[in-house]
């Protein structure tokens, strides 16, 4: 993996989003200087809906610079809005994308040591972010959906610091690949199962894959007569 630096760290606080009145932490700003990371992320950063975003599974969202090109192909009508920042992530590279960052790598960043930890969920509140409809569903459709991270040690890093990767814990299962298995119509259980048992995956997403996986199994019984 070639070396990559951290461009840009963004944290923020609570805003109104769209005119229903939502609130929501995906407006950050970019932080500069050292940045103090705890285990539920970095200091100051918050989240308006504690049921789905943020915790110690969720402390930092990464998402990759280049994917917001991407997206202005997808909406060149925003295309100036989308930005390192827009999509409520925490940190900002180029270099390391849902292709080559795995479940359960290991990285070392400044005196920080992260986790990947699970891939995000895009939902509609991006949708609003941008006053566009269709945006979340792209993001969903194309993986182009950053990823957490725990906090394995905590510790300040700042822009320009190197993130090098200390452990892989899965060869198979990038971002990508995890998605491949989660979103296919018809997945094979030995996929499911391998990817339940990755070193690192979030405790919730081990618990959805083995109760589908049951599911799956309970089913096909049922319509075997057995």
């Amino acid at each position: 993996m070639a070396d990559v630096v951290v461009d840009a760290l963004f944290a923020g606080g609570i805003g109104i989003l769209g005119e229903e009145g939502h609130r929501s932490g995906i407006f950050k700003r970019r932080v500069e200087g050292d940045v103090h990371v705890f285990a539920e992320g970095i200091v100051g950063d918050e989240q308006a809906d504690r049921r789905v975003h943020g915790g110690p599974e969720k402390a930092m969202h990464h998402f990759a610079a280049e994917n917001y090109a991407s997206l202005a192909s997808f909406f060149p009508q925003i295309a100036d809005a989308l930005v390192p920042g827009s999509l409520g992530e925490n940190i900002s590279t180029s270099g390391l994308t849902e292709r080559n960052v795995h479940i359960g790598d290991i990285f070392r960043v400044g005196g920080v040591t992260l986790q990947v930890s699970q891939p995000r969920a895009p939902c509609w509140k991006i949708n609003h972010r941008f006053a566009t409809e269709g945006v979340s569903l792209v993001v969903a459709r194309e993986r182009m959906t950053g990823w957490y991270y725990r906090v394995i040690e905590a510790g300040t890093i700042r822009a320009g610091d190197p993130l090098e990767l200390v452990r892989r814990t899965s060869e198979r299962f990038s971002i990508d690949e995890f998605w491949n298995v989660q979103s296919a119509h018809s997945p094979r259980i030995e996929d499911m199962l391998e990817l339940a048992a990755v070193d690192g995956l979030a405790h919730d997403w081990k618990v959805r894959l083995t109760e589908r996986v049951r599911w799956i199994r309970e089913r096909r019984q049922a319509q075997s007569g057995g």
